[in-house]
């Protein structure tokens, strides 16, 4: 995890799948809920290699907390498989998502 006052940018890489989504869920919270925390939590997608349905939902149960807290998450630079798989499942309408 890195960030400055504006937001916080947490770095994913490898494959996320069943048995590392946990983790990814437990670093998204800990962002979002970081008392004092900046606004926006971005995602760091540019190093993932594969992501299941388990990783998918890590990242929509982030924004949902995110928006809880009046929050965002955004998503960096998503490989075109996380792209695919976000674009299928309409989650794509769920995140802002940028290109570094």
């Amino acid at each position: 995890m890195s960030g400055d006052d504006q937001c916080r940018v947490v770095h994913v890489g490898g494959e996320m799948d069943i048995d590392r989504a946990p983790m990814l869920r437990d670093a998204l919270l800990a962002a979002i809920t970081w008392q004092g925390g900046p606004d926006e939590i971005v995602v760091d997608l540019s190093d993932l290699s594969f992501c299941d349905s388990s990783g998918l939902t890590a990242l929509i149960h982030a924004q949902r907390t995110a928006a809880e807290h009046g929050r965002r998450v955004v998503l960096r630079t998503p490989p075109p498989q996380v792209r695919r798989l976000l674009e299928m499942t309409g989650a794509d309408a769920l995140f802002p998502i940028i290109e570094s």
